[in-house]
């Protein structure tokens, strides 16, 4: 804004009573009559120190009549009015002392340089009037200009701001204060390098701060051995225990130092760590497998439920109400193994609650519904030849259990083979077994007897009623179901088989006691088999086990060439005879073994012994005709014949006995395992069998088979 002269911006002093020499009071300055900028704030400071100047002596002051200054129509009085002037002159002044301070004025000063006349002056104050725009007076000057262009007063400034000096003394002491922080700040950061960062705690050890390889070597001297250490476990109320690192648990120290992490940048977070801690779990590394498996081990303290269920007290049945069990939580406990246990305490596993398959109700139901019904009165079953069955009511509790439905209740079910023997015997009378077809042989030819078709309860299809009997209020009779039997060989299939004369046969002899009741034992199991065409014949398979409960005894046996005892001695004599007979019928060997030593009522290279379930007799039927197996004995002799259609004839040529051995000496305390034997060489001895065509006479095989055989021991008892 350009300068303007005094004359242009005084105003008139409004008149008013004073003394000579002394200057009028000070005008007011009104609101729209300060300067806006702060050059126009200099150029009255200027201006006011220029007019204050003294007047020459002896001159008399002469008051000017002031004009009325226009007031602005936003203010409704005329004090209203001068005293909004007056704050802002004193607004604009103080702003021009603080920019301008080699324009203020000191009164006293002014005073001083007032010369000829002793009479204080007080300064004349002046003010500038508005600039007057040119459209708002009607012309750049002149009375009308300053009547009407006058513009509206500005709005007053508060004194303050960035610039006031509390203002500035407050952003010094920020300033301070945030470079002492940062200087505090590095310092921090620069010392705490290579220590652990403050207030961390690991596993219950404070290392906050610490050197990190110092804290490194406490945590593993702490920590490092507890995987070796038993671990207590507490599974409901069951204690046990289990080591870490059995179960493939170790410290994963790397992991745990990237979690404790270096020293922090964040200011906030290294003040705060001066006052708080910061817990950092241990990281674990885990063989999944050998975890897995600890596991399952710990599952044999589980406590599974015990399901309700119907238990009979004779005849007389009683509900069980179910017991909820408990059972570890696989999951749950697998994860609170990993990050527990490097602490070493007590570790409660958690557990849940066992499953339920029956609900309490379904146990009410079925004993009211099912089991108190079943007992009420007996179940007949009626049989062919007026046969009857009958189940008492404890039989029935017998028979009658209950298991979970799958769906919460209980289903009742049938013990079948209970059943069946209560009422088998009873209902036996009513039955015809089956029969095969056999052979009589009265005579020197067999014929055929023919079979028999059985005529069997079906006890599957029988019992089927049980259900529908045991809830029945009155009616609780059914009748037994039969089904036809066939017999394996029907009186057809013998008659088409060929047996019409012996094939072959042989005899032995020379036992007697234990022995011999083996003896007959399977040879009246043997007698009557039947060999069809291309079948094999194998002695272990058609008897069965030979112990005890078949009817065996324990007789001699030869172990390791030493007499001995055993259940089922003397049957390998049995082996031999039906050996020789099959070899004379022209069968085929299937497979056979000799004694290890000979014995001298068996044919040398022609003899076989059989073990049960170890070593078999075997052969095979390869003609086109069934072979039957006819067996008899005596007090000392059993033999053999077998039966068919005689196609071959069969001799048997015998070597010579080659290559003796002598027999050893043992020595054994006396005793009833200690059996004296004289003893016999050993030697090697050959047989062969010459097949021919019993028409032709033609040879059809000629077969040599080598055996050597042990020297039997000297045995004597000392």
């Amino acid at each position: 804004m350009p300068h303007q002269s005094v004359s242009e911006h005084e105003s008139a002093v409004e008149p008013q009573s004073v003394t000579r020499h002394q200057p009028p009071p000070p005008r007011t300055v009104l609101p729209h009559e300060v300067g806006q900028h702060e050059a126009a704030a200099q150029h009255q400071s200027s201006q006011q120190h220029h007019l204050a100047a003294p007047h020459q002596a002896g001159a008399e002051y002469q008051p000017q009549p002031a004009s009325t200054p226009h007031r602005p129509a936003s203010y409704q009085s005329v004090t209203e009015y001068e005293l909004a002037a007056e704050q802002t002159v004193a607004q604009h002044q103080s702003l021009a002392e603080r920019q301008s301070p080699a324009h203020q004025v000191d009164a006293g000063q002014l005073a001083g340089e007032w010369v000829g006349d002793s009479m204080p002056t007080t300064p004349l104050r002046t003010a500038r009037r508005p600039k007057v725009r040119p459209s708002e007076g009607g012309g750049p000057s002149g009375a009308g200009a300053r009547g009407q262009g006058r513009r509206a007063p500005e709005r007053p400034v508060k004194p303050g701001g960035l610039k006031s000096p509390i203002v500035k003394r407050i952003g010094i002491g920020i300033g301070a204060f945030v470079v002492a922080a940062g200087l505090a700040y590095v310092a921090d950061l620069v010392l705490s390098s290579g220590h652990v960062p403050r207030g961390v705690v690991v596993a219950g050890i404070d290392i906050g701060g610490k050197d990190t390889g110092a804290a490194d070597a406490e945590l593993r001297t702490a920590l490092g051995p507890r995987a070796d250490q038993e671990l207590p476990l507490q599974i409901g109320d069951v204690q046990t225990r289990l080591t870490p690192k059995t179960a493939g648990l170790a410290i994963d120290w790397d992991t745990t130092w990237a979690n404790i992490g270096t020293q922090p940048l964040n200011p906030i977070t290294r003040l705060t760590s001066l006052f708080t801690t910061h817990t950092v779990p241990v990281a674990s590394t885990v063989d999944g497998n050998a975890l897995d498996a600890q596991l399952t081990a710990l599952r044999v303290h589980d406590r599974p439920t015990v399901e309700g269920t119907i238990a009979f007290d004779g005849a007389r049945p009683v509900a069980v109400p179910p017991v909820p069990g408990r059972i570890l939580d696989v999951p749950a406990a697998r994860i609170a193994l990993i990050d527990n246990w490097y602490r070493g305490a007590l570790l409660d596993l958690p557990e849940t609650a066992a499953p339920i398959a029956v609900r309490a109700e379904a146990v009410e139901r079925a004993l009211h519904e099912i089991a108190e019904p079943a007992v009420r009165a007996p179940i007949v079953f009626a049989g062919k030849n007026n046969a009857t069955g009958r189940l008492e009511p404890e039989q029935i509790a017998s028979l009658l259990s209950f298991a979970p439905d799958g769906q919460g209740g209980l289903a009742a079910s049938f013990k079948q083979d209970v059943a069946q023997g209560v009422l088998g015997p009873q209902l036996a009378p009513s039955e015809v077994e089956a029969k095969d077809a056999t052979f009589a042989l009265t005579g020197a030819k067999p014929t055929v007897v023919p079979a028999i078709i059985g005529d069997k309860i079906n006890w599957a299809k029988t019992l089927e009623l049980l259900p529908t009997l045991v809830v029945a209020p009155q009616e609780r009779t059914a009748q037994a179901v039969y089904e036809k039997v066939d017999p394996k060989l029907t009186t057809e299939a013998a008659n088409a088989l060929g047996v019409n004369e012996m094939m072959g046969q042989f005899t032995t002899s020379g036992f007697s006691g234990p022995s011999g009741v083996n003896i007959r034992v399977v040879a009246q199991k043997v007698n009557g088999a039947i060999v069809k065409p291309g079948e094999t014949f194998s002695l272990n398979d058609f008897t069965g086990p030979r112990g005890t409960a078949e009817g065996y005894v324990e007789s001699g046996i030869i172990d390791h060439g030493r007499p001995s005892t055993a259940v089922g001695g003397g049957i390998s004599q049995f082996a031999t005879t039906l050996y020789n007979a099959a070899y004379f019928a022209g069968m085929e060997d299937a497979g056979h073994t000799e004694h290890s030593y000979y014995i001298s009522r068996y044919p040398a290279a022609r003899e076989a012994t059989v073990f049960d379930g170890a070593i078999d007799l075997k052969f095979r039927n390869t003609g086109q005709t069934g072979v039957y197996i006819e067996t008899s004995t005596t007090d000392s002799e059993v033999s053999v014949r077998l039966w068919g259609t005689k196609t071959v004839n069969v001799e048997s040529i015998t070597g010579e006995k080659t290559k003796p051995t002598e027999p050893t000496t043992i020595k054994l305390p006396k005793g009833k395992d200690c059996i004296a034997t004289e003893g016999a060489p050993g030697f090697t001895i050959s047989d062969t069998r010459v097949i021919t065509d019993r028409k032709t006479g033609r040879e059809i095989s000629r077969t040599t088979r080598t055996v050597k055989y042990d020297p039997i021991p000297v045995v004597k008892c000392e």
